[in-house]
């Protein structure tokens, strides 16, 4: 009798690996802890509950993108696109809503054009055969140049106060944004690390052909992957708008790279196939609060970009380092 195994055989996340994940998730976790110790000592502004609300808006909105961005870079990919659909985003709610559409029907509106931007950027890697990076390069570049032209250069402004105090208001002491941050991260954390189809990006990261031949749709997987990233990016357009109170097609320059950052500080490996939830949200943070604390020590800002790019050059340094022990 021939033993047949299905799909959801390709398992390019052991154990070993997954513990290695939660482990270094910890040692962020401490280093976020340390410096928080750290500024809290060094500025008496920082540990107020102001500024920690701050932070936490701060960080939110780079976490989601972080998470959505994950999912891309697990498959090998890149997605260079989530700055500028977020910024396209705000526009497309401002523009909703000063006609008269629906919060509600406005949002899913935002988010049902991230998902056809997402499934563009599929069609384009897996019918056209283009590089992640051109495609997605592409779309940052044209989606602020549709926003101008739909803005005439200009601003929209959002004057429904509800939807605007949402981005400012707090549920049990904590910042709604945050809030919005578990919203995401906790059905992320379920499709990655609990499901199948988790386990299909990791396998289609690690080495596509085999996971076709093991039966997994490496397509669809691709199609999926930058859906989801679009989509939360989308998102955060939505809670930036509601943030600033206006839809700008210009918002959200250099979250691309920000959202990376905090990805690959979060152990994202750019090579594929490792990968987290978890690691990305505390990147995020860790970068929020080097930010923060720089402002608050007066520190130029051209020192925050130094020292963030000084992280990614020492983490992925150190991924190629266990890739070669491997």
């Amino acid at each position: 009798m021939t033993v047949q195994t299905s799909p959801a055989a390709p398992e390019a996340a052991p154990v070993a690996r997954r513990n290695f994940g939660f482990l270094f998730a910890l040692t962020l976790l401490g280093l976020l802890v340390a410096l928080w110790v750290f500024l809290s000592f060094a500025t008496p502004t920082f540990a107020t509950a102001n500024n920690i609300a701050n932070l936490l808006r701060q960080g939110s909105m780079i976490a989601i993108l972080a998470i959505g961005q994950t999912f891309v870079i697990i498959t090998s990919g890149i997605d260079l696109s989530v700055g500028a659909i977020v910024g396209f985003s705000t526009t497309v709610i401002a523009y909703l809503l000063q006609a008269g559409v629906p919060v509600w029907a406005a949002v899913i509106l935002t988010l049902v054009m991230g998902l056809l931007i997402g499934l563009f950027h599929g069609f384009g890697i897996v019918k056209m055969g283009l590089p992640p990076f051109i495609i997605t390069l592409a779309t940052l570049t044209a989606l602020r140049g549709i926003g101008l032209v739909i803005t005439n250069g200009s601003t929209i402004s959002i004057t429904d106060a509800g939807f605007n105090a949402f981005s400012r208001e707090s549920f049990l002491g904590i910042p709604n944004l945050f809030w919005m941050v578990i919203l995401v991260a906790v059905p992320a954390y379920v499709f990655l690390h609990m499901s199948r189809f988790g386990r299909y990006l990791f396998a289609v990261g690690s080495n596509p052909e085999a996971a076709r031949l093991s039966g997994v749709n490496v397509p669809r997987m691709i199609y999926m992957a930058y859906s989801l990233s679009a989509v939360f990016a989308a998102f955060v357009g939505v809670l930036l708008a509601a943030r600033i109170g206006v839809g700008n097609a210009t918002q959200a320059e250099g979250w691309e790279l920000q959202a990376i950052a905090s990805s690959v500080i979060g152990g994202t490996s750019l090579f594929g196939a490792v990968g987290s939830v978890q690691g990305p949200l505390i990147g995020a943070f860790i970068l929020a609060t080097i930010n923060n604390g720089a402002n608050l020590l007066n520190v130029n800002s051209f020192w925050q970009r130094i020292i963030t790019g000084g992280l990614i050059i020492v983490i992925v340094y150190f991924d190629q380092l266990r890739r070669r022990r491997q």
